[in-house]
């Protein structure tokens, strides 16, 4: 899943791709390098972010939804949590509704519903603007398995296919660096729950804390991190950066396919 930021403010590339020719420039170069699922945002969650009008969010994305989905062949995706944002970007093409908020406003899963969608649940502790103000949990992996495994049975018998649905432990979401550790370290009780994983480091500042770096020089570490889930399980990497995460899950998801096939 290659990431495409409408924002002037997202943490990594803000204002980098607004306006619809330059983001369908950076789409085609993502599907050309391997991607197979484009992921539209116009709303900044970032720690800190301040939301953005409906409208505005709306002006930015559904312009660029309707090239893409015109013009690639690619799934589309929409970084939202707005249900108006949701119904007008599926309604233009895109085939997933990829919400940080879980699908738990008003409307969202009838958003999803009417449009026979495909979604990602995602956990986050808080609102982006205030969610890094010391988070903190008596048992992270529980809570979080518990929240993904709630919102999935909730959406599942509201009508959505289990099969339409894919989880995201949300990492950096409300979450300190010690918690994002501990969640890539858990990575397979996420995956056992029996629906897709979908993990997105990079470029965060989990990385950045980590090892000391800023968000220009994170490449290498966000290649291992999305190696090392892959290899527990992951089923979806989100990325900014898709021509070298590629070939590193290529090869990692071939090792482990060999592996579990010298188990049988």
């Amino acid at each position: 899943m290659g990431i495409l930021n409408l924002t002037p403010d997202s943490f990594s590339d803000g204002g980098r791709h607004a306006g619809a020719g330059a983001a369908l420039a950076h789409a085609q170069q993502m599907v050309a390098e391997g991607a197979a699922i484009v992921d539209v945002g116009g709303e900044s969650t970032r720690p800190g972010a301040e939301p953005v009008a409906e409208q505005e969010e709306l002006d930015r994305t559904i312009p660029v939804v309707e090239r893409l989905v015109r013009e690639l062949d690619c799934v589309v995706s929409i970084d939202t949590r707005k249900p108006a944002v949701m119904r007008a970007a599926c309604a233009a093409g895109a085939e997933i509704v990829n919400d940080v908020n879980a699908l738990r406003a008003p409307g969202a899963v009838d958003a999803v519903l009417r449009h026979r969608a495909a979604a990602v649940l995602m956990h986050m502790r808080g609102e982006p603007r205030g969610m890094q103000q010391a988070p903190a949990y008596a048992d992270l992996v529980g809570e979080v398995r518990d929240f993904l495994a709630q919102r999935l049975r909730a959406c599942v018998e509201a009508g959505i296919p289990a099969l339409a649905l894919a989880l995201d432990p949300g990492f950096g979401f409300g979450k300190t660096l010690q918690h994002n550790l501990q969640l890539m370290a858990a990575l397979e009780v996420f995956a056992s729950l029996g629906r897709p994983l979908l993990v997105g480091v990079s470029r965060k500042s989990m990385l950045g804390a980590a090892l000391g770096l800023p968000v220009d020089r994170r490449l290498h570490a966000g290649i291992a991190a999305a190696a090392l889930a892959v290899w527990q399980g992951a089923a979806i990497v989100r990325t900014h950066d898709v021509g070298p995460t590629v070939e590193a899950v290529k090869l990692v998801a071939a090792i482990r396919q060999e592996r579990r096939a010298q188990a049988r």
